[in-house]
């Protein structure tokens, strides 16, 4: 029984344990409070299938790891009072004991968050680091995540963890001026990490929805401060919700993908999308106006029913998106829209323009816009979308447009 419960647990707890522990002993002894995380599970893993879960699994685990901290800060205290006189300051109050209580582990979660989004390191560092720490993944499963080879993110993640020790950063109550130094990047990491999960290059079913959850629950985090609830913190939380509530539709039981328009709206999860609303909602409390909220209103519309006109306004909002943050894949998804809007031939005009050859999505798109108007130029650019595909799901779809042809 404790099998299912501890993985579970892991995902839960691990992140809120090392931040308080990280609090305690400081940032740039992370590996002391993980191994003391880690050594608490495995207590746990050993001792549960003898003794038997107890009542309160989360308490439990919180009083081995504050006792286990108590050792490594006894054992500190010996070694900064016989060993290293005078030669810096203690790392730790030895007295003291790491808080556990729910307001100093909201606290040391949201630090966290803000210390392993460090602009000294590359967006994919950051993505892999807060994988790691926030979220509890493991170097095979943030590797399985990228598509890249083991050794790769094992590197990334030591470089971005020494510039994480060389920062020194406070885990505590943020103070003003670090907010507003780092929301920015805390918020776009976030974004890429929902972004790594919902347009996943993984055929891995479980890695992909993990990555947009732990995203929302980090996203979370932010707005439920006084201190990080911002409007663009609340247009994030809202577009990862709209986009997580297809997340069910998007894909059958065989990991074959389902475009947009043939997708069960039944599989939509409802009460996702109430939460995005409510979010949106909060998002456009103020005057601000971020690539945000343009990209949760444009998931709004698309979670809304035919014959709104919400493709006029999907439309709308890519062409302001495109000249606040132009990207690719916008100018693209903006194509897809002009298509709705003033038909194919229109829009393939305009997609031809943008010179995305290397892109399948590029191919996919003008393979779309040439069906029905030149049935071979539609077959080369979808027969060209499948040599850039990496995902034998996303080659399978391809192919089955070929087939339709």
């Amino acid at each position: 029984m404790s099998e299912p419960l501890l993985p579970h647990l892991f995902r839960q707890e691990y992140s809120k344990m090392t931040a308080v522990l990280c609090r305690h002993f400081g940032l740039q002894h992370i590996e002391i409070a993980e191994d003391i995380v880690s050594d608490t599970f495995l207590k746990a893993a050993e001792t549960w299938p003898l003794n038997g879960i107890p009542e309160n699994p989360p308490a439990w685990l919180y009083t081995v790891a504050k006792n286990r901290a108590k050792d490594v800060l006894k054992r500190q205290h010996l070694f900064e009072e016989r060993i290293r006189p005078a030669i810096g300051r203690a790392t730790a109050d030895s007295e003291a004991e790491p808080d556990f209580e729910p307001q100093a582990i909201a606290d040391s979660q949201l630090a966290m968050i803000f210390a392993v989004c460090n602009p000294v390191n590359a967006p994919e560092a950051q993505i892999c680091l807060a994988l790691q720490i926030l979220c509890g993944f493991s170097l095979e499963e943030i590797a399985n995540a990228f598509l890249v080879p083991r050794e790769t993110i094992k590197k990334r993640l030591q470089r971005g963890r020494a510039a994480l020790r060389a920062d020194d950063f406070h885990i505590g109550p943020l103070d003003e001026h670090t907010i507003k130094a780092r929301r920015p990047t805390v918020i776009n990491t976030l974004y890429l990490l929902f972004n790594e999960g919902y347009h996943s290059r993984s055929n891995d079913g479980l890695i992909r929805k993990e990555l947009c959850s732990e995203a929302i629950r980090l996203a979370l985090l932010l707005t439920q401060n006084a201190h990080t609830d911002s409007p663009e913190a609340n247009a994030l939380l809202a577009l990862c919700c709209f986009q997580a509530s297809r997340l069910e539709a998007r894909h059958t039981a065989e990991g074959e993908v389902v475009l947009f328009e043939d997708q069960d709206r039944q599989q939509w999860d409802q009460e996702l999308i109430h939460k995005g609303n409510f979010f949106l909602v909060n998002a456009c409390s103020g005057n601000t106006l971020s690539r945000y909220h343009l990209e949760a209103g444009i998931a709004y519309w698309h979670t809304t029913p035919e014959g709104t006109n919400k493709w006029r306004y999907i439309l709308d909002l890519y062409n302001h998106l495109l000249l606040l943050a132009y990207t690719p894949a916008a100018a693209l998804n903006r194509t897809f829209a002009l298509a709705q809007v003033q038909g194919r031939p229109a829009a393939l005009a305009e997609a031809l323009k943008l010179g995305l050859e290397q892109l399948a999505d590029y191919h996919a798109l003008l393979g779309y816009l040439y069906t029905g108007a030149d049935t071979e130029l539609a077959r080369q650019h979808y027969g060209q979308a499948i040599a850039l595909t990496s995902t034998s799901a996303g080659r399978l779809t391809l192919q089955k447009a070929i087939d339709n042809l």
